[in-house]
């Protein structure tokens, strides 16, 4: 059974960014924040999948180019796990790597540089999509 989202279980979105410049996490920490989500960090591709797969996020937010595990492959990682394949993937990146983030399973890609509608627009659009996604499943079953 899909895990159900982290932000029906307690009203507020759990968003996980994955990027290991802190200027970068600080803005879009600020940005989230004032949306009204909760916002966790990870520096590096391991990390974030390690804190994943203790506690799914809504969505994950992560850089291409992060050290150890890099956002690709964090990506597919995430899609191919039964514990947090519901777990939207954003690729928010200053590599135009479109085409390869889709390839990965990304839900969606953004270019850098960070645009603060932008970003809360295309998070709200994920979240929509993935609630509509899981009573789809759960009205399945």
């Amino acid at each position: 059974m899909a895990e159900e989202p982290a932000s029906e279980k307690k009203g507020k979105a759990i968003i996980l960014v994955v990027d290991r410049d802190p200027h970068i996490r600080d803005l879009e920490s600020h940005f989230l924040h004032q949306a009204g989500y909760s916002v966790g960090f990870a520096e590096d591709g391991n990390g974030a999948l390690q804190q994943a797969l203790k506690t799914p996020p809504d969505i994950i937010i992560t850089e291409i180019l992060v050290p150890a595990l890099d956002g690709l492959s964090l990506c597919r990682r995430i899609k191919a796990d039964t514990r947090t394949r519901e777990t939207s993937v954003l690729i928010f990146s200053i590599l135009a790597a479109e085409g390869r983030a889709r390839e990965a399973g990304a839900d969606a890609f953004l270019l850098k540089p960070l645009a603060e509608n932008t970003l809360i627009n295309t998070v709200r659009e994920l979240l929509d999509a993935r609630i509509a996604r899981i009573r789809r499943t759960q009205h399945a079953s």
